[in-house]
């Protein structure tokens, strides 16, 4: 059951509240330095005092959180499952092979739309763009001086290579907040998501052949090594890529996620098998730490690359998710996100106006905070009702707050994803920002999309476009 309204506030004293909210998130975060646990859990004791002030009980309160968690509590179960799913096809060499194979479509002619292409596949088989962008997209930034390449076009195609992957990722932490957070199967989410990423994506490789023949030399050195990394691992084997196979193969047939992430890894378990022989204990420290590849192997970066997955490292994550839908259902509680959409309801009357809004506020969120597990969580639970209302179909809400929420952090210079990657690539976020188009693409699209009524579907199923049009002729 959705949080209850415990009492009623008018839309301008919401509105101060919630701007309260964001100045100590903003402030903590960016200024400070905190992690986003800690300014969730400061903005929701503030809260909590606002609703001891107006005479709610803690009791009450306590409750509506507990009740904005449980709407999101399939993503909380999901993170324990894809943790362990990483681990097992780290260990099987599915991601290891598939990285390998990648890094056979270098072209030195066409080095933008390979760098592009590449960061896509390594960031979908790693579900991190972070990961990506400080192991290849580090690797792409050096090899730039060897092919005469423009610095920060090439960052443009690793940021967008790297959030491609995160977003489309059934490995992806954000992929699966997102589909939680409005109720709809992660692998529902990732197919519905396909009618704006894949035209987004296109859109950047043309982009990106407009500068092809900009750069010159063959010097793949980086990539040799990176490769003889890879086969030193022992875990490149044309075989195990079959877990992969599963993988896709499963969630077409629209099994349910958890459900095809338990084959996948039963099937990752046998494949590990054939080229390695891990006791029953190697397996649990694997399945709860992440895989790491033999202390004597000299891996460089590939050694980082693949010391990945693993129950502990979605503690981070699920924590947030916990205190960012606390944060939800208190809002709800003390009535401040029913006062603001109040404030907006009557003009919310479209599916392509909620679309807008809902892509505002996530954008909004990005910009005024900086996090993006916040502009996901916060947008999708505050338009939910509205969507609801509207009868369109969850899935496009989750799809609205990926394609405006988790694209769009790396674009903004003060945000999580901003400084870490303009960190490790040594390349400002205003000078990747214009190369970065398959960040905005998404965003465009989706707002686009959602006015135009194409590939927005009703709850029954319909479209809306079609219903739009009967609606004209009538």
């Amino acid at each position: 059951m959705p949080p209850k309204i415990l009492t009623q506030i008018s839309p301008q004293l919401a509105f101060m509240i919630s701007a309260i909210v964001i100045a100590i998130m903003g402030v903590t975060m960016i200024g400070f330095g905190w992690v986003p646990h800690l300014s969730l859990i400061l903005a929701i004791c503030v809260l909590l005092g606002i609703g001891i002030f107006k005479g709610l009980s803690f009791d009450d309160m306590q409750a509506q959180m507990a009740s904005g968690v449980m709407r999101g509590i399939g993503a909380i179960y999901l993170f324990f499952f894809i943790g362990l799913m990483v681990a097992a096809l780290m260990m099987s060499g599915a991601i290891p092979t598939l990285m390998y194979f990648g890094f056979e479509l270098i072209s030195p002619q066409y080095y933008y739309i390979s760098a592009f292409v590449l960061t896509s596949i390594i960031g979908i088989a790693l579900g991190s763009s972070l990961t990506t962008a400080a192991t290849l997209g580090v690797a792409f930034i050096g090899m730039s001086d060897a092919f005469d390449a423009n610095v920060a076009i090439a960052a443009g195609a690793v940021v967008s290579g790297a959030f491609f992957g995160d977003k489309m990722s059934p490995l992806s932490d954000t992929c699966t907040i997102a589909s939680a957070v409005v109720g709809i199967d992660l692998f529902e989410h990732i197919r519905n998501m396909m009618y704006t990423t894949v035209p987004a994506w296109i859109l950047t490789v043309i982009l990106f052949w407009f500068f092809s023949g900009q750069t010159a030399g063959s010097d793949l050195s980086q990539v040799t090594v990176l490769k003889g990394q890879l086969i030193d691992s022992g875990l490149v084997h044309g075989y195990a890529v079959l877990p992969f196979v599963v993988l896709i193969a499963l969630a077409l047939f629209r099994v349910n996620a958890i459900y095809t992430i338990i084959c996948t890894i039963a099937v990752a378990i046998i494949i590990t098998y054939m080229h390695s022989t891990p006791n029953v204990g190697q397996l649990g420290g694997y399945f709860f730490a992440g895989y790491t590849p033999a202390e004597s192997l000299e891996l460089g970066e590939v050694g980082g690359m693949l010391s990945r997955g693993g129950v502990q490292s979605m503690f981070f994550t699920q924590a947030i998710v916990i205190l960012a839908l606390s944060l939800g259902g208190l809002l709800t509680a003390l009535g401040i996100l029913p006062a603001l959409l109040s404030g907006i309801k009557d003009s919310l009357t479209t599916a392509g106006r909620a679309i807008f809004a809902a892509a505002m506020s996530a954008l909004s969120i990005n910009v005024l905070i900086g996090e993006q597990y916040l502009s996901i969580l916060l947008s999708g639970t505050a338009f939910r009702p509205t969507f609801e209302r509207l009868n369109l179909h969850p899935k496009n809400l989750s799809r609205t707050i990926e394609d405006a929420g988790t694209v769009i952090n790396p674009l903004v210079p003060w945000s999580v994803c901003g400084v870490f990657i303009s960190q490790a690539l040594g390349v400002p976020v205003l000078d990747y920002l214009p190369y970065a188009f398959f960040c905005y693409l998404s965003l465009l699209l989706t707002i686009l999309f959602g006015f135009t009524g194409i590939t927005i579907t009703r709850k029954d199923g319909s479209s809306v476009r079609k219903h739009q049009k009967a609606q004209s002729v009538n």
